[in-house]
């Protein structure tokens, strides 16, 4: 009985390790199709594909549908499983965060913006605590300031005194403020899902991509074809034109879904705290490995801020690892 508890330990870090694989390459690989769908000249025009809004609602219906196949073919019915509608409220702000953060970049840089982005756990933890009650343990706390604080430094050193001093910016305050309002609807969107899957523990990670992007669909919807400069008709007229882009799309599209798939098994087995802990850092190894690939070796400085990031990460496994023994201890003394 005892090595079969040890054998279990390891098969969910084993998971844990595919999840955060599978995160990361499936996002990263995502963002190297994002800056292609931006940069690139389609047809004998040369035209832009201006309307990246659009990709929210491409990759909302393209990951429903998914879900929707996977539940019909790996499901065994009715599992007690949360309803769909009971994802309503996540995925408001779910779909409101995103178009915020993109609204900040207006008023200040993208290194800045990875640098307010750097402390996303710590709302996630405050949404928990203050909106559901949940209670996180001082070494989890820990553990998120260690990955935050690594992941700001790094941020901070990559960025260029120039660029600081754009910082001072007029509209600046305007665009922390949206950065702000960003990371508490993240917070809200994954403490609302863990609130979910404590209410209803049979849910499955596809049952919760099949409810998010539902209500995506239906919000992305109403704003691309409902708002006269939603620019929804404008994208579509854009994909029939160009071909080419509509595959391109659809790569990037696929590659959410692959990723989501990743992200809500991490929610459902791990909870929301470890899935922004690797999203986090999923972010932060792009920017090591584009370092790298670059030619820019990375400072002394540099590679403490990843030893820092690194070291949270691996506590966290061990305290997740250390709760899952004691656990299995509870259910063998009972």
């Amino acid at each position: 009985m005892k090595g079969h508890g040890g054998g279990a330990g390891l098969g969910r870090v084993v998971l844990l390790g595919f999840c955060i694989a599978g995160i990361w390459a499936a996002y990263i690989t995502q963002g190297v199709l994002q800056e292609t769908l931006s940069t690139k000249q389609f047809g004998p025009d040369g035209k832009r594909f201006e309307h990246l809004a659009f990709l929210n609602l491409a990759q909302n219906v393209v990951c429903f549908l998914w879900s929707l196949l996977m539940i019909k073919i790996w499901s065994r019915g009715s599992n007690g499983g949360a309803p769909w509608w009971s994802y309503w409220s996540a995925s408001i702000t779910n779909t409101i965060g995103p178009a915020m953060g993109i609204e900040a970049l207006k008023y200040i840089s993208y290194p800045a913006q990875v640098l307010a982005k750097s402390s996303k756990m710590i709302p996630v933890m405050l949404m928990g605590t203050l909106v559901y009650g949940i209670k996180y343990t001082i070494p989890e706390y820990i553990c998120t300031l260690l990955v935050a604080s690594g992941v700001s430094a790094f941020a901070l050193l990559k960025t260029s005194s120039k660029t600081i001093s754009k910082l001072a910016h007029p509209n600046a305050p305007l665009g922390y403020g949206l950065c702000c309002l960003n990371l508490a609807f993240d917070g809200f969107t994954n403490a609302t899902q863990d609130s979910i899957t404590a209410r209803y523990p049979k849910t499955s990670a596809w049952d919760i991509m099949l409810g998010m992007n539902l209500w995506g669909t239906i919000y992305n919807v109403a704003f691309m074809f409902g708002w006269s400069r939603g620019g929804g008709y404008e994208a579509v007229s854009f994909c029939l034109d160009h071909p080419e882009a509509a595959w391109d799309i659809l790569m990037y599209c696929l590659c959410g879904a692959v990723g989501q798939n990743f992200i809500f098994l991490t929610i459902s087995r791990f909870g929301s705290l470890a899935n922004t802990t690797i999203t986090t850092t999923r972010k932060f190894v792009s920017i090591v490995v584009s370092s790298l690939l670059s030619g820019n070796p990375l400072s002394a400085k540099q590679w403490a801020s990843v030893l820092m990031v690194f070291s949270g990460l691996s506590y966290q496994i061990y305290l997740k690892w250390r709760k899952l023994q004691r656990l299995q201890k509870k259910t063998k003394a009972t």
